[in-house]
C-alpha cells in the first residue's frame, strides 16, 4: 500500500516518440513542420471565415469551431514533445500528464459530436434547403458548440479523474510521447478489464453512434443530390460532403482501431503511429481538404490577397 501511495505522487516520464527508432531526430523535425504548417492554416482559415461575409453562415461557423479544436489538439501534445526532444529530458510531472488526457479527451470527444452535428448540417442544407434557415439558425448553431464542448468535458473528465487514480506500482515509464490512457493502463499494476469494457462502450457513444448517424445522414444527402437537376449544385454538394467524409474517416477510423480493440491487440510503436496520425496528421489536412476544394473559402483568399496587394501598390 506504500509503494502504491508513493508512486501516486511520482511524475512520469515520457519515453518519447519511437524510441528505438534510428533516426528519429528527422521525424521529430517534420513533425514540427507538420506542427507549424498546421497552425499556420487553421489560423488562416479562422481568419479568412472571420473577415468574409460570404463565410458567416452556419456550415462556416462550425467549421471555425473544427479548426479551434484542431489547433488545441496538436498544440496540447507537439510543443511538450518538442520540449522534452530539445531538453533531453522525458519527465512530465502527474499535473502536466492529467492535463494533457483531459485535453485530448475533451478535444476527441467535441470533435466526434462536432463532426456529427455538421453531417445534421449538410443534411438540412441539401435535403431541406427551403427551411434551412429556420432549422439551422444562429442560436441553433451555438446549442451544437455548447453540446460538442460539454459532452467532451463530461467524457473526459471520467476518463481522466480514473486514469490518474490507476496505481503504478513498478515503471513510471510511459511508453509514448504524450500521456494518453491505453499507455498508462498499460504499466498499471491494477485490472484495467472492466474498465476497458468502460471505454468499449464510451466508443459506442462517442465513435459508433456518431458514425452511423453520420453515414444516415449521407445516404440521405447521396439519394438527393441524384434526383438534382442542375449539375453545379450536384457538384457543389458533392464537393462539400467528400470533404467532410473524408475528414471524418481520417479522425473516426484511428479512433476505432486504438478504443474499440484490446489493449493486448496494440503494440507501442502501432499505439505512437496512430497517435501521430490523429493528432499532428490531421489537424494538418482539415484546413487543407476543406479548402482546396471550396470556390467559397479560395474566393475569401484570393480576395485578400488582391486586397493587400492593392493596398501595398498604393503605398
Amino acid at each position: 500500500m506504500e509503494e502504491e501511495n508513493e508512486t501516486l505522487t511520482t511524475d512520469f516520464i515520457l519515453s518519447g516518440l519511437f524510441p528505438y527508432m534510428k533516426y528519429v531526430s528527422i521525424l521529430i523535425y517534420i513533425i514540427i513542420l507538420i506542427y507549424f504548417a498546421a497552425v499556420i492554416g487553421n489560423f488562416i482559415l479562422l481568419f479568412l471565415i472571420w473577415m468574409d461575409l460570404r463565410l458567416h453562415t452556419p456550415m462556416y461557423f462550425l467549421l471555425s469551431q473544427l479548426s479551434l479544436i484542431d489547433l488545441a489538439l496538436i498544440s496540447s501534445t507537439v510543443p511538450k514533445m518538442m520540449v522534452n526532444f530539445f531538453s533531453r529530458r522525458k519527465d512530465i510531472t502527474r499535473v502536466a500528464c492529467g492535463t494533457q488526457i483531459f485535453f485530448f479527451f475533451t478535444l476527441g470527444g467535441a470533435e466526434s459530436i462536432l463532426l456529427t452535428l455538421m453531417a445534421y448540417d449538410r443534411y438540412v442544407a441539401v435535403c431541406n434547403p427551403l427551411r434551412y434557415a429556420v432549422i439551422i439558425n444562429h442560436v441553433v448553431c451555438l446549442k451544437m458548440v455548447i453540446v460538442s464542448w460539454t459532452g467532451g468535458i463530461l467524457a473526459s473528465t471520467a476518463h481522466t479523474f480514473y486514469t490518474m487514480n490507476l496505481p503504478i506500482c513498478g515503471s513510471r515509464e510511459i511508453h509514448h510521447f504524450f500521456c494518453e490512457m491505453p499507455a498508462i493502463m498499460k504499466i498499471s499494476c491494477k485490472d484495467t478489464s472492466t474498465y476497458e469494457m468502460v471505454v468499449f462502450v464510451m466508443g459506442i457513444a462517442f465513435i459508433i453512434i456518431p458514425f452511423g448517424f453520420i453515414m444516415a445522414s449521407y445516404t440521405f444527402i447521396f439519394l438527393t443530390v441524384l434526383h438534382m437537376k442542375s449539375s453545379q449544385g450536384r457538384n457543389k454538394a458533392l464537393a462539400t460532403c467528400f470533404s467532410h467524409l473524408t475528414v471524418v474517416s481520417f479522425y473516426l477510423g484511428p479512433c476505432v482501431y486504438m478504443y474499440m480493440t484490446p489493449g493486448s491487440f496494440h503494440t507501442p510503436d502501432q499505439e505512437q503511429a496512430v497517435s501521430v496520425f490523429c493528432t499532428v496528421l490531421t489537424p494538418m489536412l482539415n484546413p487543407l481538404i476543406y479548402s482546396l476544394r471550396n470556390k467559397d473559402v479560395v474566393g475569401a483568399f484570393q480576395k485578400v490577397l488582391r486586397k493587400h496587394l492593392i493596398s501595398k501598390w498604393n503605398i
